[in-house]
């Protein structure tokens, strides 16, 4: 099982990492709620490894609260997940960050 604070750390440190004065002004990471419940991630990848390699969409159903739903769209990784599936849908998105070709 992955330790969110592990998660948070290489999340905050892989965004630090494209701040370079031009990039976090039109980029960035949101992370939102969802009315059913959940959350919805967007996650720009321009001028990042990831960017330009297609994820196709990923559906992990276990129940009306415990899913993910991942896939590349317009420039962005997108995740939307069950309110409990957080550091699982963060999860997918660091090993796809990791194992991408610069």
């Amino acid at each position: 099982m992955t330790d969110s604070r592990d998660l948070l750390d290489w999340l905050r440190n892989w965004y630090a990492r494209r701040c370079d004065g031009d990039w976090e002004h039109e980029r960035g990471v949101r992370i939102a709620t969802l009315d059913n419940p959940g959350w919805t991630i967007e996650i720009d990848l321009a001028e990042t490894d990831p960017e330009g390699h297609p994820y196709p969409l990923r559906i992990i159903d276990r129940g009306p609260q415990d899913w993910v739903r991942a896939h590349t769209a317009d420039g962005r990784f997108n995740i939307d997940c069950g309110p409990r599936n957080l550091v699982e849908a963060l999860t997918l998105f660091r090993d796809r960050a990791n194992t991408t070709p610069s």
